[in-house]
């Protein structure tokens, strides 16, 4: 029983590991950046410090919203579909509806 639930918690790790993120943040200027990653905490950081050429004048930053996907092609092809004219609307319509106040 016991390697069975350290066979499981390996296989989340690995999961998790190797999970890719597509990411929406609000700049200062009241612009959104769309962004995809394998490692949300370090992109974030780089956006952050200033080490991203379109958010470094439009500091600070916060993160809105970011989705996990399992397949590195499925993320890329969802932040193309974000930053589609309709995917901006989805993006507004149901990620950034009522940010304007914060």
């Amino acid at each position: 029983m016991r390697a069975s639930v350290e066979e499981l918690h390996r296989k989340i790790k690995i999961i998790i590991f190797n999970m890719w993120f597509v990411y929406i943040l609000k700049c200062s200027d009241d612009s959104n950046y769309t962004g995809c990653t394998n490692n949300l905490n370090n992109r974030i950081e780089r956006h952050s410090k200033g080490y991203v050429s379109y958010t470094k004048s439009r500091l600070p930053i916060k993160l809105v919203t970011y989705i996990a996907f399992p397949d590195k092609y499925q993320a890329y092809k969802f932040e193309k579909y974000l930053k589609s004219g309709s995917g901006r609307a989805f993006t507004k319509r149901h990620f950034l509806k009522g940010l304007e106040i914060l």
